[in-house]
């Protein structure tokens, strides 16, 4: 369990029939963050649970997914709750010119929770504004990815056993990276010093770089990627160079394959240092890390089940009191 005194005056008027919507990481205090962090700890004790029986979510997927759409599904039926939804917005009123703003009211009527990806940037604050359920923003073009970064933030702490005072180096795409988008501020709260590795193509936005100076985060940036510029950090969190992303493939071409991160690179990290992935995965990570101890992408995804267990949770209106007291656990 976390070490610290929790207070979180912030849900005690939180019930069952307030609309919690969770858009982005930005708007949460660090107490919020550390409360869903203990949350989700609970949910790893006892994935398997009925406390949100007779519960429907809906799962709104206008963008692929794999990992984000199986572990929204997974979290609602091991809590008790029925899935509606779809993969392919290919097979929706969309393709008859549905608007989005139709589509959530219509879902509305049928559930008490949207999680929906879309390939729109502020389409999940959108969906929020109109919709009178809660909004669970499952990645929004290359905008912000909350959920991820509640699970990142979760394996990180795990990891680490902390969040405090970190080295974390983000490689790869940190242009359209809306993981690292996240997940820069969400750590606002926890003093660390960022490294920010990447060519000058796929560089962090100045937005972000502005987002850290006025939040007094430290960050360095890089644009070489070899044992010595890594041997600091306590995180490495690669990226894919995100190939839907490009309207010009010849610039796709030459940065695809700048970053790759194989074992021989590990032989001076620290002990304890651990490697993230959002996944999926293309070359960046060569195979021969996978059975590395520093590896730790493939943990850092199941960690996702219990992250947005506590996702649902926090949006419904159930509290860790209630998570802990709970009586439905099978």
């Amino acid at each position: 369990m976390l070490n610290f005194a929790l207070k979180y005056t912030f849900f005690t008027n939180i019930t069952s029939m307030d609309k919690q919507n969770f858009v982005t990481i930005a708007n949460l205090s660090k107490d919020e963050i550390l409360y869903l962090i203990s949350m989700a700890q609970e949910f790893e004790k006892h994935p398997n649970r009925e406390i949100l029986k007779g519960k429907v979510v809906a799962t709104l997927f206008f963008e692929p997914s794999t990992r984000t759409r199986l572990s929204f599904e997974t979290a609602a039926n091991r809590l008790g709750a029925r899935v509606i939804g779809f993969t392919d917005a290919k097979v929706t009123s969309a393709t008859k010119g549905e608007t989005l703003k139709d589509t959530i009211l219509m879902v509305s009527n049928y559930a008490d929770a949207i999680a929906m990806r879309h390939h729109i940037e502020g389409a999940a604050q959108y969906a929020s504004e109109v919709a009178p359920i809660p909004i669970i923003n499952a990645g929004d073009g290359a905008h912000e990815h909350p959920s991820q970064c509640l699970l990142d933030l979760y394996s990180i702490y795990k990891t680490q056993g902390t969040l405090e005072n970190l080295n974390i180096y983000l490689v790869g795409d940190l242009k359209y990276g809306r993981t690292v988008h996240s997940l820069i501020t969400a750590m606002r709260h926890f003093n660390p010093t960022f490294h920010f590795v990447a060519p000058k193509e796929l560089a962090m936005p100045q937005e972000y770089k502005i987002y850290c100076d006025e939040h007094g985060i430290k960050y360095v940036e890089h644009t070489e990627f070899n044992e010595q510029t890594i041997a600091d950090a306590d995180i490495i969190y690669m990226t894919r160079v995100q190939k839907e992303r490009f309207s010009d493939l010849m610039e796709y071409e030459r940065v695809k394959n700048v970053y790759i991160l194989n074992r021989a690179m590990l032989s001076m990290t620290k002990d304890n240092m651990k490697i993230l992935h959002p996944l999926p995965r293309v070359n960046e990570i060569a195979y021969d890390v996978d059975d590395d101890p520093h590896a730790y992408y493939i943990q850092q995804a199941k960690n996702g089940l219990y992250a947005r267990q506590a996702i649902f949770c926090y949006c419904l209106g159930i509290t860790l009191d209630e998570v802990k007291n709970d009586t439905t656990i099978i």
